[in-house]
C-alpha cells in the first residue's frame, strides 16, 4: 500500500512480525476464562477495525496513509486470526470481508427505492442558457444557484446503509431496478462498510442511500491491457466497459483483482432534513466517502462557463477520465419543485466536451442491417487509439452522409468521439486523398442471404431491407428481446442466438419461448449439455415474469424505447387497449408526439405483429399491467398543473397520483386544462389560471379528492 513510517496504535507497540501473538498470550495465561477470553477478543476486534476502516480511509480515500504497508498487514492478519478463531466475532462490516466472498450463481434484481434517472446533454453555452432559463421559469421566480462537478465516466452505483452498515449494492440498471452486486462491491476499499458518525442537526445520519460512479483509473487500465495483450488475449476497448465488465463477475474474489474505485456525488437519508447538495457533497466526504474532483459551487451562469472552460484544459491530465461536467440546481427544495420529465431532472444537466479527433485510413465501407430493417454504411478502419479507446469501426449513418462528406475508400479520414462517446467520421483530409481512392454509393440490394431488394422510402434519408424474414434483422430482434433492459433472458445471449438461427431453430420472436420444446436439437449443438440447456429453460421461465411495459419494449417497436413504453403502459394498462388505440387517443397521452403515435398504429396495423402478440399471451408472457381500480379513477379525463412548492408531497409525488387516478400532468396552463394545484408561493401559472378561469385548489383540496 506505500505506507512511509511505522507508528503506535492502543498504547501497544504492533509487532509486525508476530500478529498472532496476542492471541497466544489469552491462550496461555490460566487467569482467562473462555468467556473472558471471547470479551478480550471482542474489544480487540473492535479496536482493530477501527483502525484498519481509517487507514483505508486515509489511504484510498484522502491519499495521505499514515502507516507501511508492513504495519498495515500486522493488523489485517490480527483480525483475520481473531475471526478464525472466534468466528462469532466476524461481522458485514469486518474488512476482511471485502474480498474473496463465495461466487454467486447470478444477480438478484431489486427495485431501487428512488429511480435513478439520466441526465440530458448539452454541448455549448446557448444551451446551458437555455437550461437556466427553464429552471428559472419553472421556479417561477425563485433564484437558483447551482454546483458543477466532473462527470466521471464510469457505471452508476447506488449504496443502501442500515444502522451505518452497508447492506445493499445495486447497479442503474433500467432505471427503476438493477442488479444487486454488494458482494462484489464489499471488494472495493473506497465503499466504506461501516460509515462514520455523523450529525445533521442533532440526528444521526444511520440509514441512507449514497449514488456514485464506479470508475477505473486510466493507468490501472493501460497495465491491465498490456498484460491481456501479453498473454494473448483481446484488449478491453476502455476503462468505463471494463469496470461495467468487472462488476458483473460472479466470484467477488474476481472483483478484488482489479483496482476499481467508487466516487460519491448524491445522498438521501431517512429522518434527517437535507437542505442543499453542496452541503450534501460534504456530509457524503465526512461519512468516509470519496467526492469528485474540482466541485465548485456557482451563483451565475458565468462561474459555471468558466469551470467547464478551466476543466477543458485540465481534463487531460486527470488520472480518470471523464466525459462532461455536470451542473446541478443547488437548493434540494427547488430540485423537487422543478422535478423530473420522462427519464431526466428538470434540476441538472451535463455539458458534454468537444469531441477527441484522430486520423486514420478508411479501408472499406461495408453495410449493417438494424431489428427494423435500416441498413446502415459503416466504415472499417485502421485501427487508432481516441480518448482511451481503440477505434476500428464507425457509423457512416447514410447515404447522403457518405456523399456530403465525399467519402472514397482509402481515404485519409478525421475521426471522434462526441457526447456520447460512440466514434465517428468527421471529415476527410484531401490532400491525402490517394490515386486509386475509390468513391462509394449505397448498394441496392440487402447484404443478407436473401438478397432483397432495398428501398428508400420517399422524404427519407435511410434504405431499409423490406424483406421481415431478413436473417440480420431477425438476430437483430432477438438480440434486442433478450437484452437486459428488454425480456434479460439468462443462457440466451448473441452467440446463443447465432447458433440457434443458423440450425433453424429461431426465426422470430414467436420461437424463443419454444425453444425448451426443441431440446434435442439444442443437445446436439457444439458447447450445449443439459446444464447448459437447464439455465436457457429457466431464463425463460423467469423472464415471463417481466412486467408488461418491459414486454412492451422487448416487441421492438419503432421509437418505443424504455422510458415511452412505461408511459404507453400506464396509458394503456393492457396491450388490447395499445393495440386498438386511435391516434388521437394516443396523441392525447402526455410526452406523445406523432412520430410516435404513427408508429405504434403501424406496428399493430401489421396482422404478423397481432398474430406475434397473440402468442406470447398464449406462451404466458404478462400483457396487462396493474389495473387501477374503476372507482379509483376519480382524474379520468382530467388535466392538472402544479405550481408553487408542496407541503406535504413533492411535485413529482403528486404527478405520480394524478396519472394514477387516470389524469393527465401537464406543465403549462391553457383553457384546456381542469385544476391548477397551487403551493406555497405561486407564480406565473396562477396569475394565468385566474385570468382564464380555470379552477384553483390548494394543496389541501387536492388531497381531498383523492381516495381514501
Amino acid at each position: 500500500m506505500g505506507y512511509p513510517s511505522i507508528c503506535i496504535f492502543f498504547g501497544r507497540n504492533e509487532d509486525s512480525d508476530s500478529a498472532t501473538a496476542y492471541i497466544r498470550h489469552m491462550e496461555q495465561d490460566s487467569l482467562f476464562d473462555a468467556a473472558t477470553a471471547l470479551a478480550e477478543a471482542t474489544s480487540r476486534a473492535m479496536e482493530l477495525r477501527a483502525a484498519i476502516n481509517r487507514h483505508d480511509r486515509l489511504y484510498y480515500v484522502e491519499a495521505h496513509p499514515e502507516i507501511d504497508d508492513r504495519t498495515y498487514d500486522a493488523l489485517f492478519s490480527e483480525l483475520q486470526e481473531l475471526e478464525r478463531k472466534y468466528p462469532s466475532l466476524i461481522t458485514a462490516d469486518s474488512p476482511t470481508q471485502r474480498v474473496g466472498g463465495v461466487p454467486t450463481g447470478s444477480f438478484r434484481t431489486v427495485t431501487h427505492a428512488r429511480p435513478m434517472l439520466s441526465l440530458s446533454n448539452t454541448y455549448s453555452r446557448e444551451e446551458i442558457e437555455d437550461f437556466d432559463r427553464r429552471v428559472r421559469d419553472g421556479l417561477e421566480g425563485g433564484q437558483p444557484s447551482y454546483v458543477c462537478e466532473l462527470k466521471y465516466d464510469g457505471v452508476a452505483m447506488s449504496l443502501t446503509y442500515r444502522d451505518g452498515v452497508l447492506a445493499l449494492a445495486a447497479t442503474r440498471g433500467d432505471g427503476t431496478s438493477g442488479d444487486d452486486v454488494t458482494a462484489n462491491l464489499r471488494t472495493i476499499r473506497s465503499v466504506p462498510l461501516r460509515l462514520a458518525d455523523v450529525d445533521v442537526d442533532g440526528k444521526p445520519l444511520r440509514d441512507l442511500e449514497v449514488r456514485g460512479e464506479i470508475y477505473l483509473p486510466i493507468d490501472d487500465f493501460i497495465a491491465i491491457n498490456a498484460r491481456a495483450e501479453e498473454e494473448g488475449e483481446k484488449p478491453y476497448a476502455n476503462p468505463r466497459n471494463l469496470a461495467a465488465g468487472t462488476l458483473k463477475q460472479k466470484n467477488p474474489a474476481d472483483v478484488a483483482k482489479r483496482p476499481l474505485q467508487f466516487v460519491a456525488y448524491w445522498l438521501a437519508a431517512d429522518g434527517v432534513q437535507l437542505t442543499s447538495h453542496h452541503r450534501n457533497l460534504e456530509l457524503l466526504a465526512e461519512l468516509g466517502f470519496r467526492t469528485g474532483s474540482g466541485i465548485r459551487p456557482c451563483s451565475s451562469i458565468d462561474e459555471v462557463v468558466a469551470f467547464i472552460d478551466e476543466w477543458d484544459v485540465q481534463r487531460d491530465k486527470l488520472p480518470f477520465q471523464i466525459d462532461g461536467i455536470v451542473i446541478k440546481v443547488d437548493n434540494l427544495r427547488q430540485q423537487d419543485e422543478l422535478g423530473f420529465v420522462a427519464r431526466s431532472p428538470r434540476w441538472a444537466i451535463a455539458y458534454k466536451y468537444e469531441a477527441k479527433k484522430a486520423q486514420t485510413v478508411l479501408r472499406d465501407i461495408t453495410l449493417q442491417v438494424g431489428r427494423t430493417g435500416v441498413v446502415t454504411p459503416v466504415a472499417e478502419l485502421t485501427p487508432v487509439l481516441l480518448a482511451g479507446s481503440t477505434i476500428s469501426r464507425a457509423t457512416l449513418h447514410n447515404e447522403d452522409f457518405v456523399h456530403d462528406l465525399d467519402l472514397h475508400v482509402g481515404d485519409t479520414v478525421i475521426i471522434e468521439k462526441g457526447g456520447d462517446v460512440i466514434p465517428k467520421v468527421s471529415g476527410v483530409v484531401a490532400a491525402l486523398r490517394p490515386a486509386d481512392a475509390q468513391p462509394w454509393s449505397m448498394p441496392h440490394i440487402c447484404p443478407c442471404d436473401h438478397r432483397s431488394t432495398l428501398h428508400r422510402p420517399e422524404g427519407e434519408a435511410n434504405y431499409y431491407c423490406n424483406d421481415g424474414s431478413c436473417p440480420w434483422q431477425v438476430r437483430r430482434r432477438l438480440q434486442h428481446f433478450a437484452s437486459r433492459d428488454a425480456m434479460d433472458i439468462d443462457g440466451l445471449g448473441d452467440k446463443a442466438i447465432d447458433q440457434f438461427i443458423e440450425a433453424g431453430l429461431l426465426s422470430s420472436l414467436a420461437d424463443v419461448y419454444a425453444l425448451p420444446s426443441k431440446s434435442e436439437r439444442i443437445l446436439a449443438l457444439d458447447r450445449w449439455a443439459p446444464k447448459s440447456l437447464e439455465r436457457l429453460t429457466n431464463g425463460l421461465d423467469v423472464s415471463k415474469t417481466r412486467p408488461y411495459h418491459r414486454v412492451l419494449f422487448a416487441l421492438g417497436i419503432r421509437f418505443v424505447g424504455e422510458g415511452v413504453a412505461r408511459i404507453l403502459a400506464r396509458a394503456f394498462p393492457s396491450i388490447d387497449l395499445l393495440a386498438d388505440a386511435t391516434r388521437e387517443e394516443l396523441m392525447a397521452v402526455n410526452e406523445i408526439g406523432d412520430r410516435i403515435a404513427d408508429s405504434v398504429l403501424d406496428f399493430f396495423a401489421d396482422g404478423n405483429n397481432r398474430t406475434l402478440v397473440a402468442t406470447l399471451r398464449e406462451q404466458g408472457l404478462l400483457l396487462e399491467g396493474e389495473v387501477v381500480a374503476p372507482q379509483a379513477q376519480v382524474f379520468a379525463g382530467k388535466t392538472f398543473v402544479l405550481t408553487g412548492e408542496l407541503v406535504t408531497m413533492t411535485r413529482r409525488e403528486a404527478e405520480e397520483m394524478i396519472l394514477t387516478m387516470g389524469g393527465k400532468a401537464s406543465g403549462s396552463v391553457s383553457k384546456k386544462t381542469s385544476y391548477v394545484v397551487a403551493g406555497e408561493n405561486a407564480g406565473s401559472k396562477l396569475t394565468k389560471a385566474q385570468e382564464l378561469g380555470v379552477p384553483v385548489l390548494t394543496e389541501e383540496e387536492f388531497r381531498k379528492m383523492l381516495p381514501q
